[in-house]
């Protein structure tokens, strides 16, 4: 694949379908547009499943919460598992609660899905306090970076806070990866800002392109739930790629959902380029013959 057009659908969450049959048809609907723009995949935030607590019966307590998402998630997947077929378009369907084969805590999952029917799967590695709090949503850490191999395009999911971690940058730089993807969930501008900030560095060290995009709007519950977000493509910075990183680019907002669809994007040249060499970026790099001193100044 010399070029990839991708999708990213900053999702309302404050557009409340009727149940899942309206909600998997809206996905329906979308993948057939983004196809039509020529996208190969598209990718829909974090958390995105989390406006379904509006149709329990009585209000979840915090704990409980997981439990019902990984219910609605799994009835979601089961129905839109098809559309990557349908319209030849892969689906990050989004990222929900989900209980692993091989322990009883549940994880935060990304769910992915190619149009030959296969499920590649990403669990975050780092939660944020509300995830992680045994009194709220009692979740537990990945502990596996997932790299897959689709139509020549080496990709890899990092989910929101993820991509905010330098060690895990620097361990995936020796992963040669084309396409690195971030569904995100933020509910105020400065965690938009950190994601993103470091997406964008992501696409610097890595020397590839990183996808980010997180929901916006308010989830209507009790205890209204805010989203600011947006969506963007980066990569390096590069004159012959035009110099900023930015590669698509989306409006931060707290209401009115969108789609930003990148077209045409150079990954087969990015791939050369990082294998031959950019401009001064010095590829994977060990700090081993680095030492660090402390130096104290009087006065």
């Amino acid at each position: 694949m010399e070029r990839i057009g991708l999708a990213l659908w900053a999702y309302d969450a404050s557009d409340l379908p009727a149940d899942l049959d309206a909600l998997a048809d809206r996905i329906d609907r979308k993948m057939a547009e983004v196809a039509q723009a020529g996208a190969s995949i598209l990718v829909l935030p974090e958390w995105n499943v989390e406006q379904t607590l509006c149709w329990a019966e009585n209000p979840p307590a915090p704990m409980a919460e997981p439990g019902f998402m990984a219910e609605t998630g799994a009835a979601l997947l089961a129905r839109v598992r098809h559309l990557p077929a349908k319209h030849d378009v892969a689906l990050l369907a989004g990222t929900w609660s989900a209980r692993p084969l091989s322990g009883s805590g549940m994880v935060n999952r990304a769910h992915m899905i190619f149009p030959d029917g296969t499920l590649h799967t990403q669990d975050k590695l780092c939660l944020v306090p509300s995830e992680k709090d045994p009194a709220d949503w009692a979740l537990f850490t990945g502990s596996v970076v997932k790299v897959v191999r689709w139509r020549g395009l080496r990709i890899a999911i990092l989910i929101c806070l993820d991509v905010e971690l330098p060690a895990v940058a620097a361990r995936l730089a020796k992963a040669d990866i084309d396409l690195l993807l971030v569904p995100s969930n933020t509910a105020k501008r400065s965690g938009y800002h950190r994601v993103f900030g470091c997406a964008k560095a992501r696409g610097i060290e890595l020397g590839a392109l990183v996808g980010v995009v997180g929901c916006v709007g308010t989830v209507p519950l009790e205890v209204p739930r805010t989203n600011y977000s947006g969506a963007a493509v980066f990569g390096p910075c590069e004159a012959m790629f035009g110099d900023t990183g930015v590669f698509g680019w989306l409006e931060p907002r707290d209401q009115g959902g969108d789609v930003l669809i990148a077209r045409d994007l150079p990954v087969a040249e990015i791939r050369r380029r990082r294998r031959e060499g950019f401009e001064v970026w010095p590829g994977p790099w060990s700090d081993e013959h680095v030492a660090f001193e402390e130096v104290e100044i009087g006065g």
